[in-house]
Parts: structure tokens; C-alpha cells; sequence
């Protein structure tokens, strides 16, 4: 079982001696500094006295009212100092922080923390190597600047919800996870990573600007964009999302089978006892698959119908043919390859009780990655952060009794 906050988990991680301010909300920025937590980073969460709003979201599972099932997967390993930054009291504690942060990362909408007075050119010059984070939904500029904008806003205006596109009636459909919260929480842990070794060499933080739709068509680029790569050729290319997904079903089941080589497509001819197949001209070459996708796939789901999943996926193994069983989500956690792996661990966290997270993806040999502990109470750590930053126990009692704090 973890240990909250070991003083040894907190010193083995690459980012050990990386203290980060998080004063963003929701998804994209928290669940960015939880994976720079996980790696050995000093996380203090600063919300407001009456705590994130992710608290309160969906799945709410504590005692305390405290804790819901996203915060705790966005924010376990962290501290949190509860500060009213619009309270002038707070904000000075809050700029003696910043003093000693080497990161902060804040998603309100443009404008705001210019209007608190720490804007990035606030910061720089309060802390000049301070990497100042700042995650939006469209950008800091053009028509859209003012909208709100959650996942859904961004897979509809980044093409997601077009490649989603049912078959047959074309009704674009949008992917059932916040995909692109989560994808810029990733982009933004990069980004930071590359920022602190970039002042490794210039002694100087810098202002790190992501948006949702910005990373999200990075993200769909490469594959889901080939069609409007090569200009002028827009409507001579293949689009990349023609001809069904690759679930099939079998007689007690479902599964998937990837077959982009030839040696693939021929393997899964061999495995299913169609040697034909591999004759037919509209599959000869892996540009002919794609071209031909419906017809291949309506082939493939047709001959899969007909068998028992176990029995299709030893014989696609033996050929070595990139297949799986698809896994309802209550059948992940007790997977073989995910229990071999030890990919979800248990914790304890205080009001809920034994949780289940996801372990670091990134497995570092000499600087370990770990789960630091559990998701921190509202100002949980309050008290030992402002007393950090050289404030007396009067002046922090004094911020908590006027409510410019919160101590859990």
C-alpha cells in the first residue's frame, strides 16, 4: 500500500527538486502536473477555499463530501494550499511561492491572471525562472477567444469528430473520453520537461502557451490528415477513415486484427483457412487494402463470425498476426498482460478508502516513477506550505480565520 508522501518517493523521481504551483482546474493542467508528480516533482495545488470545482464532479466517493473518482485520478501525489487569490493577504503569500516555484500552469480563460496580477509578465518579473504555464481551449487570439469550450467543442472543431463519422449515414460521432484534455495534459508535461532544460542552459523561465485544438490536430496529423498533407491533392488522396472500425464480432465475442503488411494480410488468409484471399487483386498491396477497406473488412467480420474468439486469436497468434480481444472495461483490471505488468495499483486514500490508479506509464530504471500518495484534502497542507515560505503561525492562522485560506 502507498505511503502518502514519503520523504524517499518524494527525493527518487527525475523531477525531484522541481517544485510546480497548479492553480489550473478541471482536467488538462491537473492531470499534466500529476504525471510531473508521479516523476519526482513537488506539486502544490492551489485552489480556492471552497476547493477545485473537480471535487464535485460525476462519481462523487467520499465521506467528506471532498473527493470525486476524476479528481482523485487528476491530482493523487500532489499538496494542496487553499488561497482566495482575489484576497489581497493571500496574494502576497501567494507571490512568496512564487518566489521559490520553478513552474506554474493555469488554464483560465485569457485575461484572467492579468486581472489577479500574475500574468506571465507579473510573474517573470517576480521570478524570472519561473516557467509560466498556460493551457485554453482554441488559443489567446481570434473569433473564438471568448467562448467556453470543453472536450467536446474541440473534437467537433478538430476533425475527431469527423474521422468518428458513422459509415453509412456519414453523422459525425464523438469519441466517449475527453480526448483532448487528456492529450494536452501529455503535450504540456513535455512541454514543461523541455522548458526546464532549456533554462538549464539559459538560467531564464519562458511562457509555454498550449491549446486544446493546437494539440489535438498535432495529434491527429500524421495519420488522420493524410488526405490534406500534400497540397492540390486534397481530392485525388484516399480519405484515411473510409470502411468500418476493426471490432468484430465472433460467436462469443468480440475482438480486433490489424493486417497492414503483406505478411500480415497473408498470415490472417493462412490463419482462417482462406488462401484465396490472398490471390484477389483488391488486396494485393497495402494501398489496395486501404483503397478496398470496406470490402476487405466485410470479408474478414463475415469469416470471424463464424468462429469462437479464443480459438481465432491462437491462430492469428501463431501466425503473427497483430490481434486482441476486445475487453469490456470490467475486464481490464484482472487482464493478464495488465496484472503482468503491475499497469493498475491500489492506494489508500483518507475518506474514500483502497482506490485504484494507473501506474506511471514512464518506467525510469535509476530515477524511479511512482505514485507519491493520495489525492490531498481541501488546504490539507496549508499550514506547512505558508509556514515553507517563511510565514509565522500567527500570519497563517490569521489568513485561515479571515477565510483569505483554508487548512484541512
Amino acid at each position: 500500500m502507498e505511503t502518502c508522501h514519503s520523504l524517499e518517493k518524494m527525493m527518487s523521481g527525475p523531477l525531484s527538486g522541481v517544485t510546480i504551483l497548479d492553480i489550473s482546474t478541471v482536467v488538462a493542467g491537473p492531470l499534466a502536473t500529476m504525471h510531473l508528480a508521479d516523476q519526482g516533482a513537488n506539486v502544490i495545488k492551489v485552489e480556492p477555499p471552497g476547493g477545485d470545482i473537480n471535487r464535485r464532479s460525476r462519481q462523487k466517493v467520499s465521506e467528506n463530501g471532498q473527493f470525486s473518482a476524476l479528481f482523485i485520478s487528476t491530482n493523487h501525489g500532489k499538496r494542496s494550499i487553499a488561497l482566495d487569490l482575489k484576497n489581497a493577504e493571500a496574494m502576497a503569500a501567494f507571490r512568496k511561492l512564487l518566489l521559490k516555484a520553478d513552474v506554474l500552469v493555469q488554464n483560465f480563460r485569457p485575461g484572467t491572471t492579468e486581472k489577479l496580477g500574475i500574468g506571465w509578465e507579473d510573474v517573470r518579473k517576480i521570478n524570472p525562472r519561473t516557467i509560466y504555464v498556460s493551457i485554453t481551449g482554441v488559443g489567446d487570439d481570434g473569433p473564438y477567444v471568448r467562448k467556453r469550450i470543453y472536450d467536446p467543442m474541440i473534437q467537433a472543431l478538430s476533425g475527431m469528430a469527423d474521422i468518428q463519422s458513422e459509415q453509412t449515414t456519414r453523422r459525425p460521432q464523438m469519441i466517449r473520453t475527453i480526448l483532448a484534455d487528456k492529450t494536452t495534459s501529455i503535450f504540456a508535461a513535455q512541454a514543461i520537461t523541455a522548458a526546464l532544460f532549456a533554462r538549464e542552459k539559459t538560467g531564464l523561465g519562458q511562457h509555454i502557451r498550449l491549446s486544446l485544438l493546437g494539440t489535438m490536430l498535432s495529434f491527429l496529423w500524421p495519420e488522420a490528415m493524410m488526405q490534406y498533407t500534400v497540397v492540390g491533392r486534397e481530392s485525388t488522396a484516399a480519405a484515411t477513415n473510409v470502411g468500418p472500425d476493426l471490432v468484430f464480432e465472433t460467436r462469443d465475442g468480440f475482438m480486433t486484427v490489424g493486417t497492414i503488411s503483406d505478411a500480415e494480410w497473408k498470415g490472417f488468409c493462412d490463419a482462417v483457412e482462406r488462401p484465396e484471399l490472398k490471390e484477389d487483386e483488391r488486396f494485393a498491396t497495402a494501398e489496395f487494402r486501404n483503397l478496398n477497406s470496406t470490402e476487405r473488412i466485410n470479408i474478414m467480420a463475415a469469416i470471424l463470425r463464424e468462429g469462437e474468439r479464443d480459438e481465432w486469436l491462437r491462430r492469428l497468434d501463431r501466425a503473427d498476426v497483430p490481434c486482441a480481444p476486445v475487453l469490456r472495461r470490467n475486464e481490464i483490471i484482472d487482464n493478464e498482460q495488465v496484472r503482468a505488468m503491475h499497469l493498475v495499483q491500489t492506494l489508500e486514500q483518507p475518506f474514500v478508502g483502497e482506490v485504484r490508479q494507473p501506474s506511471p506509464a514512464a518506467r525510469f530504471d535509476d530515477t524511479p516513477s511512482a505514485i507519491r500518495g493520495p489525492a490531498p484534502g481541501i488546504g490539507q497542507h496549508t499550514r506547512d506550505i505558508l509556514s515553507e515560505v517563511g510565514l509565522s503561525d500567527a500570519q497563517i492562522e490569521g489568513l485561515i480565520t479571515s477565510g483569505a485560506a483554508r487548512a484541512g
